[in-house]
């Protein structure tokens, strides 16, 4: 079992940044690949990006490739999202996830334990 809980959403102006965390416990936190989603309201969840348990791997959706960077320490189980030049469609409420494997995916499906999410809001 992995507990995971977010922290650093927030209100934010479009083109500002925020940085999300996502602690892990209850479990070898750098032997599972970890994940960032979101769900905007009357959406489903949608992939965000995702980073193999060593952290040399990474994919982000083609909606945030560029603005957002996750990463992770796994000294600290914690797992990051930096998100630059944030724009009103990327307002959502944004969850870590852990997979079952070391290999990162994109597939929400792989996705075993999940965190309580933050929400995340830019205004204009």
């Amino acid at each position: 079992q992995v507990q995971l809980a977010e922290s650093g959403g927030g209100l934010v102006q479009a083109g500002g940044s925020l940085s999300l965390s996502c602690a892990a416990s209850g479990r070898t936190f750098s032997s599972v690949a970890m994940g960032w989603f979101r769900q905007a309201p009357g959406k489903e969840r949608e992939f965000v990006a995702a980073i193999s348990w060593g952290g040399a791997y990474k994919y982000y959706a083609d909606s945030v490739k560029g603005r957002f960077t996750i990463s992770r320490d796994n000294t600290k189980n914690t797992v990051y999202l930096q998100m630059n030049s944030l724009k009103a469609e990327d307002t959502a409420v944004y969850y870590c996830a852990a997979a079952s494997s070391a290999s990162a995916t994109t597939n929400v499906g792989n996705y075993n334990y999940w965190g309580q999410g933050t929400q995340v809001t830019v205004s204009s």
